[in-house]
């Protein structure tokens, strides 16, 4: 055996050759959002527990990096990962139930979920400056 040539093995496609479509993008998105919501909340709650229980100036400082303007950034980003997760998690809902495998029906969600989730959170945001006046 020593005297046959190893056969090339054959290559699998690799991000060079792979093209990105929208519904691989929106999966891979949810687990994403998913873990940073579990993370950054984690975070949040606990500098806010913190604070909180340090004493009002410390809880002062939490108050105001969480109404300044980074801190309204931060919200923003954090509901904008909140409804895509939702939105992602209703179309590998339906998914499930063994709807919406076709190609162009399984694009279309996939891209539906990203206008949603963006949508939603402007909506959201809207209705958020609209009643506090920010």
């Amino acid at each position: 055996m020593a005297g046959r040539p190893i056969a090339p093995r054959p290559l699998s496609p690799h991000l060079g050759i792979w093209k990105w479509q929208v519904h691989a993008i929106v999966s891979i998105l949810h687990r994403i959002t998913g873990n940073a919501m579990a993370l950054g909340a984690m975070w949040l709650f606990l500098w806010w527990l913190v604070a909180a229980a340090t004493g009002a100036e410390a809880y002062g400082v939490f108050l105001d990096a969480a109404t300044g303007w980074f801190g309204i950034v931060i919200g923003i980003g954090c509901t904008w990962l909140f409804f895509q997760h939702l939105c992602s998690g209703i179309r590998h809902l339906v998914m499930d139930t063994g709807a919406a495998f076709d190609l162009a029906v399984s694009r279309r969600a996939a891209f539906a979920t990203l206008v949603a989730s963006v949508a939603l959170t402007a909506l959201t945001w809207a209705a958020i400056i609209l009643t506090k006046g920010l």
